[in-house]
């Protein structure tokens, strides 16, 4: 299936991988979808139908309980719980999920119950030709000698393009010009940027100042371009640049490292005297996410940490710091600072489903609950183990993907314990571990497997003769520790040794509550005793019941 977005947007592509479904005594993680989406698609568009490619009965769909788990980035789409259709709930922007990541991926799950699958569904971001190339400053003000030999290269920075690809930054043009040429030139990490490199001698007497123009191209279609204006400012002679000690410097930062903490020193030297050999440092091209992390100071050439590292939204920043001497010459060294990952993320626990109350002659093994955990940390600060608390009847097992199951790991009793608080502890590998604690609360409930029992094991009654007819001689009690209807006793009489007559003519019995009644007067001269049983039976499917004699 294809669908194409309004004005000729990329073409919306769908696999679905469809693995096996599995009852629920034996749950496990059962579909993975992908989907590709268009960055910037108006919110409301289709981005597929979950009912359609599963394969599923649409009609049924109300009973299936289909929902999405909440966890990170599923702002961004709703599944409809009418008609299965995955749509575009929120702007998709591409740069502002996956920055400049090749491959930008939302991942999330949906969970149908009756019977219980787990679908983990992949959405690739594609990216558009949605940004420009943007210089960091419009205006690039350079200056340098008279004497400046050609071959002198200058670094004019490199512009920006949050987009990837070929959407991307491609190129750089200068304007026509007699003294000076333009070189690209590649990082290790891709990025491209300019250097003006003088081809001519400079005459200060002819010519102060110099402007050229120079343009960022992307490769995208139709192609998107800007713009930054070069003043050059031809100076005296200082023939001799200031020189860094290093082109790069490289440093590792620990993500919990205190704010003022001095992160690494740039020097460079310059072999004039007096004013030319005067070095003042400061950033150049300085990205937008560092600086309000870093102070550089002008005199010592020091970097400081002036804000809080946080290794889950940054893992490195690089920068450009530029010396310039007393006579205009500057010279530029690259800096890279890389964020170490520390364990200062918690676990986060999700219950995913609930299955409540369960019957207390439940088979060991019966899944009651399923969990997702998640932690933002990376390597083992992000490996997370899961145990439950107390020496309770259950058991978790991981399953896939970050997903847990609860089972029953023994017997239930709903007459010893009718209710169940379940504390999952989820703990990382940190050092130290960090650890969370969730409680679910699970019901037991009642199944009939308790006999009604009477009191005594046999009753004797005494009662006077001549009494009078009617009235009420003995109450037998009966108590079953179920409930409702599965506790609900009646009485009746079985039978007895009178044979005469039948007992009913003699004795009769309230079915509720187990009072025994005398229906005639009784003559000690026509019989002294007998016997009767009495049966108290429950409301259970099937009934119990118990008797006694007396």
């Amino acid at each position: 299936m294809e669908r194409r977005h309004k004005e000729n947007a990329p073409v919306l592509r769908r696999q679905v991988l469809l693995l096996s479904l599995l009852s629920l005594c034996c749950w496990s993680a059962s579909e993975q979808i992908q989907y590709s989406v268009p960055e910037e698609m108006p919110k409301g568009s289709v981005v597929g139908n979950l009912i359609k490619d599963l394969g599923l009965n649409a009609r049924e769909l109300s009973k299936h309980n289909l929902h999405a788990v909440s966890v990170t980035k599923m702002q961004y789409f709703s599944i409809s719980a009418e008609n299965g259709n995955l749509y575009v709930n929120d702007r998709i922007d591409r740069e502002g999920i996956c920055d400049t990541t090749s491959v930008c991926l939302v991942n999330f799950e949906a969970v149908m119950e009756n019977p219980l699958n787990i679908f983990h569904i992949t959405v690739t971001i594609q990216d558009i030709n949605d940004n420009a190339p943007q210089f960091l400053n419009d205006n690039i003000h350079l200056e340098t000698s008279e004497l400046t030999l050609p071959g002198t290269r200058f670094l004019l920075g490199k512009a920006e393009d949050p987009d990837i690809g070929m959407n991307s930054l491609q190129n750089y043009d200068l304007s026509p010009n007699q003294y000076f040429m333009l070189e690209v030139r590649k990082r290790e990490d891709g990025n491209k940027y300019a250097e003006l490199v003088l081809s001519k001698p400079l005459d200060r007497e002819q010519e102060q100042t110099l402007h050229f123009i120079l343009t960022a191209l992307d490769g995208g279609e139709p192609r998107r371009t800007g713009t930054a204006h070069i003043w050059v400012n031809v100076t005296d002679a200082n023939d001799n640049p200031p020189i860094f000690t290093q082109d790069i410097y490289k440093v590792s930062l620990p993500e919990k490292t205190p704010v003022g903490s001095l992160v690494l020193q740039v020097v460079a030297s310059d072999n004039d005297e007096g004013s030319y050999a005067q070095i003042g440092y400061h950033f150049s091209n300085l990205p937008a996410n560092s600086r309000k992390l870093f102070s550089l100071d002008p005199i010592k050439g020091t970097i400081s940490l002036q804000s809080t590292l946080d290794f889950e939204e940054t893992k490195e920043y690089t920068m450009t710091v530029a010396a310039k001497d007393g006579g205009g010459l500057v010279t530029h060294c690259n800096i890279e600072i890389r964020v170490l990952d520390e364990n200062d993320n918690s676990p986060e626990v999700t219950l995913v489903s609930l299955f409540s109350p369960v019957p207390e002659d439940s088979f060991p093994g019966t899944l009651i609950a399923l969990i997702n955990v998640n932690d933002r940390d990376t390597g083992d600060n992000g490996k997370v183990t899961c145990s439950l608390q107390d020496h309770l009847p259950f058991k978790i097992l991981a399953s896939s993907n970050n997903y847990y199951k609860i089972q029953t790991d023994g017997p239930l009793d709903r007459e010893k314990s009718s209710e169940y608080n379940i504390t999952i502890t989820a703990t990382d590998k940190g050092n130290p571990p960090l650890s969370t604690h969730k409680t679910i609360s699970l019901l037991i409930s009642d199944i009939n497997d308790n006999y009604p029992s009477f009191e005594k094991s046999s009753y004797t009654v005494y009662v006077p003769e001549n009494n009078p007819s009617g009235a009420s001689i003995f109450t037998v009690k009966a108590l079953d520790p179920d409930m409702d209807q599965n506790a609900r006793i009646t009485y009746s009489i079985l039978h007895s040794n009178i044979k005469e007559l039948p007992i009913s003519s003699y004795i009769s019995i309230n079915s509720e509550t187990g009072a025994l009644y005398a229906q005639r007067s009784f003559d000690y001269e026509q019989f002294r005793e007998f016997q009767l049983q009495v049966k108290a039976q429950d409301g259970g499917s099937p009934p119990l019941s118990s008797n006694v004699s007396w």
